[in-house]
């Protein structure tokens, strides 16, 4: 789920009687994408790398679909990271806290 309030337990109760509400909650586990996270850098490496290898052409079955996706988990990929911890301090320096001495 998204970090932007649109989805929590208050839109059941906005759009649900309570009773209603409460039995849809029950249903599910609410589980929050971290807002920084090199997971989320992971997936969006995969989604390019979908639309540069598959989504320029037309996709007739989802067997072609399956078969790119099991070769692609088989190949092992590993992903070159060219940010280091480093680089990150400079370019975000403003993000942490400054003490005057």
């Amino acid at each position: 789920m998204d970090n932007f309030k649109t989805h929590s337990l208050g839109a059941f109760y906005k759009t649900f009687k309570p009773e209603e509400a409460k039995r849809l909650i029950d249903r599910f586990e609410f589980v929050y994408t971290p807002k920084h996270g090199s997971w989320l850098n992971t997936a969006e490496i995969e989604f390019r790398v979908l639309n540069y290898q598959c989504l320029n052409r037309h996709i007739a079955t989802i067997d072609e679909i399956k078969a790119w996706q099991e070769h692609r988990n088989n190949k092992n990929s590993k992903i070159n990271w060219q940010f280091s911890t480093a680089d990150a301090r400079i370019k975000l320096r403003r993000l942490y806290p400054s003490f005057d001495d």
